[in-house]
This record gives structure tokens, sequence and C-alpha cells, in this order.
């Protein structure tokens, strides 16, 4: 079965054809079509009146075009082993010990690192390199990870579970839990003013309010608030939009617009960039609605069926879980879309993220 995805509101509007007969289940990359028939080498302009390379509306079929032999695996398993190295030299065990291996305990718990390859291939994108981006994407993780420990309290979202692991207040307690958080919160913005090298001071300084502006009431902490005060009361499809374009998207926002930033991209790549990552930071919360429902708390490796325990909106709830499906499908055709006035080889780690994020299983 497919449907035609009308994508208004964005720079191009676009139709294609997705398959829903199980829009959820993981498949090969090689088997997913959303990009054109045969990708034209050309010079990449900086103008932002440049016309795109390709649309998520066309398909490919030559298996020569550089976003088809991308080795997306390899990628990924590279990049988070050298964020994982980072990670773990950024917070050393000292005194006081115990604050330090509370926050080493869910920081270095594992995870995909969506967040901090993110930042890395945005920065990539634009002419950067890993090294420019590593503190930014250190940092951002160190935010997600605040983020993850602060939810799971018991006046938050109450989980028992993250990662496979017990959640840092079931092993260290809540007031060190807390204070974990906390600390992660202000070693990121440290991290990335003490350790990022050979990048202008004015965009250091850019980068760092971008990400301040995504953690802060205007941005996820804004949206926990509302997601919170939302709880068994009747939410509209807006108010839930709201929610999660601050509370899970904005986060994801920031990691690819200070890649952006940090690699030199100018101000109209930064845009487009940004509506990408707008995109998926959407795409990645309706799939994890989804997924809330129809996997079980082994798969996920957190607790499942927790929002409609909690009688939490979500987007299966209000919108059916088909409906949720399909809009799913139809972030993913925006976000690929913005990638389409960029280098096609430069962007296929955040093409092939994009569907990541779709295809994802937990």
């Amino acid at each position: 079965m497919t449907f035609s995805a009308i994508i208004p509101g964005s720079e191009i509007s676009s139709m294609v054809k997705i398959s829903i007969e199980n829009p959820m289940k993981p498949m090969p990359f090689s088997q997913i079509r959303l990009f054109p028939e045969k990708i034209q080498s050309k010079k990449i302009s900086n103008s932002s009146s440049r016309q795109p390379l390709f649309l998520a509306k066309d398909y490919w079929r030559s298996n020569s075009d550089p976003l088809s032999v991308f080795n997306f695996e390899q990628y990924m398993t590279e990049k988070a082993r050298q964020v994982n190295k980072a990670l773990f030299e950024s917070i050393p065990l000292k005194y006081p010990e115990q604050i330090h291996e509370a926050m080493r305990y869910s920081l270095l718990a594992g995870g995909k690192r969506i967040r901090p390859i993110l930042c890395i291939a945005s920065c990539e994108l634009v002419g950067g390199d890993e090294k420019l981006a590593m503190p930014m994407a250190c940092a951002v993780e160190m935010i997600h990870t605040m983020t993850l420990i602060h939810d799971d309290l018991p006046c938050m979202d109450n989980d028992d579970l993250r990662r496979g692991k017990p959640t840092n207040h079931k092993v260290f307690g809540e007031d060190t839990a807390i204070l974990a958080g906390d600390a992660l919160l202000s070693l990121a913005f440290e991290h990335v003013a003490e350790r990022t090298r050979n990048v202008l001071p004015e965009k250091v300084v850019r980068a760092i309010a971008e990400l301040g502006s995504a953690v802060g009431s205007k941005g996820l902490v804004g949206g926990q608030f509302v997601d919170l005060q939302s709880e068994g009361k009747e939410v509209s499809l807006k108010d839930l939009e709201y929610i999660h374009l601050h509370k899970t998207a904005k986060l994801l926002e920031a990691s690819v617009v200070c890649g952006a930033i940090i690699g030199g991209g100018n101000d109209a790549d930064i845009e487009r960039v940004r509506k990408y990552a707008r995109s998926i930071g959407l795409l990645f919360q309706v799939v994890d609605d989804i997924l809330d429902v129809t996997k079980s708390s082994e798969e996920l490796g957190k607790t499942a069926g927790k929002d409609l325990e909690s009688d939490k909106a979500t987007y299966p709830k209000l919108m059916g879980l088909e409906n949720a499906k399909k809009f799913a499908s139809e972030l993913l055709v925006r976000a690929i879309d913005q990638l389409g006035y960029f280098d096609p080889e430069k962007a296929a780690p955040l093409y092939n993220l994009a569907k990541f994020i779709f295809y994802r299983d937990n």
C-alpha cells in the first residue's frame, strides 16, 4: 500500500509515494528510494538562491551515486566510537567521587549517540571536520543525558529503566541524581568554551547561545513543563506539536545548527539545516510515540506503555496509529528535501541519519 504525501509550508512542495504497509519495520537502507535517479556532479554554490540538486520526490536507480554507496553503519560506528572516547575523557573520577560516578553512569551508559553524530555530520556538511565539532558534540550529549536523568525522576516521568539499566536515581538516590544532572548541564557549556579550538570566538559564542536557548524555558524545559501540565487533560494536535518541537526537537535542532555554525556555514546553510533538524526532531518524537505502543520494554530498553498508563497525549492517541505513521513519513520527506541544496557526498550522513530515525525500533 502507498500514500502520496504532499509537503506544504517548505521551500519545496513535493509529492512522494511511500509504502506504509509497515512503515516502522526496519529495512535495508539500499531498499529505500527517496532520492533522484541520477545526481549530477556540479560545483556547489553558497548562494542562498541556489536550486536543489535533488528532491525527495525523485527516485534513484544507479548504485554509483554517492548517497546509495555510503556506508552508514561504518560511519555511525566510527563516529560513536570517537564520541564515546571523548565523553569518557570529559569526566575523570575525582573527589567527590560519587557525584562523578553518577554523572559517568548515565553519560557512558550507551545509546545511539544520534545528537552528537548529527552535530559532527552537520559540521562536515558545511566544510568543517570532526575535531572542530567534538566539544560541541559532547556538550549536546551531556545535556541530553541530563534531561534523561531528570525525566526519569519520580516527580517527573517516574521511570525505573533507561537504556536497559536502572535509572540514575534508582542507583544513586534522587538527591544525587538531581545534582548529577545539574553538573552535566553546567559542564556542557564549560566544555564547549574550554575545548573548542580553531573556531572564531564569535562563532563559538553564537553556538553557545543557540545551545542555551534550546535548553531553557523557550526550549526543552518549556516543552517538558507543558507536557507535564497536559497529563490527563484534552490536548489538541497544535498543543502536542508545541510540546514535542520544544521538548524533543529543540535539542536535536541545536545539535545540527551548532555543528553548522562551528563548521563555518553561512546563514542560508544554517537555516536549511535548521529546517532539516526541526523535521527530524519532530520525527524522532512521533516514532518514539509509535514505539511506545508497539514494542515491549525489553525491545525498547525502557518502560513501554508509560504514555498510555499516564494518559499522556501522543500522536497515536490523537491521530490514530496509522495516521501517525503517515505523518512520520511526511516529516522524513520534508527533512530530506532540505539536504538537496548541499553536496550529495557531504549530505549522505544526514540523509541516512534521517532514515535511521524513521526506521529505528528502539
